[in-house]
């Protein structure tokens, strides 16, 4: 009761500091914010929004669109002149195309000249990867994302089954926990569920599941493009293998799987109806909410399951693990843990008036301050995952939260495991990145799980339409930005 105590007065003392400090200093001011629909990250965009205006006078507008929208109407908003948002909560792999455009501001002297920010707190990875492009900090991170896979520990015990290392393994845990009932309720439950709806973030899911097939040599290795000439690593048996394992879990999944976006497979696990999932670390907090889940200390979380056959790039062909050709293989099994999406991110517009500008800074570096932060990543709704050190650091943190500490460093080693990961696979940063993911692979992944497309039609689709992207962009300069956002060269 003491650290509890002591705990929440050290919290309190700073928000009262913030607001002491911050006191009518934007009155007057409004910030137009655009984000996603949500209610994920708008939620606590709109209760920070409120406790910052109390504080400093300003007035936060916050404007939310369809996932499948925001890029599109940040860029369209800001390349027209029209300029109707201040600022956006985004996916830090636009700036590829929101830099070059002239539509950031550069936000590196704002960050160095704010200790209230705690800015080497944040874990290098989303210090350097989420917030910089060019050698200058553009974003703010309020959120950390890696993927894992959640797993029921009482399943997978009575099923007298480890956690999946392999997506074979997976496959095998869906297939027989599948019609189990799983939460008491009569009806038969789900061996896996998965987000696979069309025009929301799906296609994460099945880049979580590439990953391992066809990255084996490290994290400058890539898992798009051949970083030799920009070609797709998309038509080889490894691509092929990771549809057919993608569309095998649809088997075992809700029988409406392909109209589910993460909000509902998220409802689904936690209100005990499967065994298996796929997603970012918001599984973990909204486990433990006690208004919902049926699940509290009944979730594991693990490492994205691997391959033990991975991609030989001279040939096409899946070929078996070698110390040589895995060198970061964990007992034969190649992992490749996927930075998807790489966490949501404040921006400003460079084109708002100076006062807005500041306004919009000071209210993303109160939304990731500690006080705030550490927070926010311990309650599932927010859709913010943990991206500071001393989020990692603080299990009290997560216990005073609902976890058991066993739980708290369950969850947090999946996603620690994933970060340290030297094979890591980075999302793509490059221009038109958002073409070549949300509208080529989307729209072809849809049409695929919907038996419109073979695998090899698929694969002929996804290879011809990244190539029209490339050839448009221009091969030579988009191979540079691929290499520079693997850490090649000048970035």
């Amino acid at each position: 009761m003491i650290t509890k105590s002591l705990r929440w007065w050290t919290f309190l003392a700073l928000v009262l500091s913030f607001s002491l400090a911050q006191q009518g200093r934007f009155q007057g001011v409004s910030i137009n914010v655009l984000t996603f629909t949500g209610p994920q990250i708008a939620e606590p965009l709109r209760r920070h929004a409120a406790a910052f205006e109390r504080a400093t006078g300003a007035r936060v507008n916050v404007t939310v669109v369809p996932f499948s929208d925001l890029y599109q109407q940040i860029l369209t908003d800001a390349t027209t002149g029209t300029n109707s948002y201040d600022a956006w909560i985004f996916a830090p792999q636009w700036m590829a195309d929101f830099a070059p455009a002239g539509i950031m501001e550069d936000l590196t002297a704002r960050v160095r000249a704010d200790t209230a920010i705690q800015w080497n707190d944040i874990a290098p990875f989303f210090r350097e990867f989420s917030a910089m492009y060019g050698g200058k900090i553009l974003t703010i991170p309020l959120d950390g994302d890696f993927q894992v896979v959640y797993y029921r520990t009482d399943v997978l015990r009575q099923l007298g089954l480890q956690p999946p290392r392999t997506w074979d393994e997976y496959l095998n845990i869906a297939q027989r926990a599948h019609g189990r009932d799983m939460n008491g309720d009569g009806r038969p439950d789900f061996g896996s569920c998965i987000a696979k709806k069309r025009n929301a973030q799906s296609y994460w899911m099945f880049m979580s599941i590439l990953g391992g097939y066809v990255q084996s040599q490290g994290t400058r290795q890539g898992a798009f493009f051949d970083t030799r000439n920009m070609q797709p690593l998309v038509k080889n048996q490894a691509f092929a293998e990771a549809l057919r394992v993608y569309r095998e879990t649809t088997r075992f999944g809700p029988p409406d799987e392909l109209n589910l976006d993460v909000g509902d497979t998220r409802g689904l696990f936690t209100s005990g109806r499967c065994a298996l999932s796929i997603d970012w670390g918001d599984i973990g907090p909204l486990s433990i909410d006690p208004q919902t889940s049926k699940v509290k200390d009944l979730v594991g979380a693990v490492i994205l399951p691997g391959s033990r056959r991975v991609l030989d790039r001279n040939t096409g062909n899946l070929v078996s693990c070698t110390p040589q050709l895995c060198p970061h293989a964990i007992n034969g099994v190649n992992h490749a843990p996927y930075a998807a999406f790489g966490g949501w991110s404040g921006g400003i517009n460079a084109k708002a008036s100076a006062p807005k500008k500041d306004a919009a800074y000071a209210l993303f570096s109160y939304m990731s301050q500690p006080a705030q932060a550490n927070k926010d990543v311990t309650i599932g709704i927010t859709g913010f995952n943990p991206y500071r050190i001393s989020q990692f650091r603080d299990i009290q943190n997560w216990v005073a939260a609902g976890f058991s500490e066993a739980g708290a460093r369950n969850y947090l080693g999946a996603i620690q495991q994933s970060l340290n990961s030297p094979n890591m696979v980075l999302d793509l940063r490059i221009p038109k990145a958002q073409q070549y993911q949300q509208v080529v692979l989307d729209r072809v992944l849809s049409e695929y799980l919907a038996g419109q497309l073979t695998i090899a039609q698929a694969q002929e689709q996804i290879h011809n339409g990244w190539e029209e992207i490339t050839n448009a962009e221009g091969r030579q300069k988009q191979l540079q930005a691929y290499l520079a956002s693997l850490g090649i060269g000048a970035r």
